[in-house]
């Protein structure tokens, strides 16, 4: 359970670990997952980790939804959240027949070189065309990532930014679209029984470090600009490429 570590020493690891995950996506909106998994998976087994991500990964991205629930864009959400079921259980089926490790690099090249394209460019055109048939088709590759990678949210986050607007109209779309991802990758997991046990104690061991850190976050994200907002956005999908795949 706890990877054979001292019981004070393995809280204090996740604890922390739990603080700092959350505290990026209260100033960035995402990556959740990207930054406790890379801690976790050191304590935890990979299941476990898979089921905490998703478990805190849906609060952290819900609590923001509250945050923001006066200024959510519905219209702009929906093709995204639509898109997304079709796409997680496909994903899904490609990841147990695919190799893994192909598809994780393939997906982490492509992340990259999205970003490093961002971060040399001082601003993108916002892409208008496509409507809700493209905003439905963004949301369905969003669930392919989420599926064959666990990067639930992400694409949404990359769709957000190339369609444009304003950091705090951004994020009242794609992380709407995150907790849908979350929730229904949750629903998958659970339906196939693959929940362990022995994994639920650990949510409210963290809840504090989780709450500590969204506060945190939240209050750094206010100190951001715009052009800030973005760099940081960028810099952790370039992130998250590398460890997707260069990572073991």
């Amino acid at each position: 359970m706890t990877r054979g570590l001292d019981p004070a020493l393995f809280a204090a690891i996740f604890l922390l670990s739990t603080f700092v995950a959350a505290t990026v996506v209260g100033l960035a909106g995402f990556a959740f997952g990207l930054v406790a998994s890379g801690i976790w998976l050191y304590i935890l087994t990979p299941v476990q980790t898979a089921t905490m991500i998703l478990a805190f990964g849906f609060l952290v991205q819900s609590y923001a939804v509250w945050v923001q629930r006066g200024a959510l864009d519905w219209p702009r959400i929906w093709p995204l959240v639509l898109g997304s079921a079709l796409g997680i259980p496909i994903g899904i089926a490609i990841l147990t027949a695919a190799n893994p490790a192909h598809l994780r690099t393939g997906v982490g090249a492509l992340l990259v070189l999205y970003s490093l394209y961002g971060l040399s460019r001082p601003a993108m055109k916002p892409l208008t065309a496509g409507g809700v048939p493209a905003d439905v088709g963004a949301g369905f590759v969003n669930g392919l990532l989420g599926g064959t990678t666990g990067l639930a949210g992400v694409f949404a986050t990359i769709w957000c930014q190339l369609r444009g607007g304003p950091r705090d109209r951004q994020r009242a779309v794609f992380q709407p679209v995150g907790v849908a991802s979350f929730v229904m990758c949750g629903a998958w997991l659970g339906g196939r029984g693959e929940i362990p046990p022995d994994t639920y104690w650990l949510i409210p061991l963290g809840l504090p470090a989780l709450a500590l850190g969204c506060w945190l976050g939240w209050k750094l994200y206010g100190r951001l600009d715009e052009a800030q907002f973005r760099k940081v956005v960028l810099t952790l999908l370039l992130v998250s490429g590398t460890v997707l795949a260069f990572g073991r």
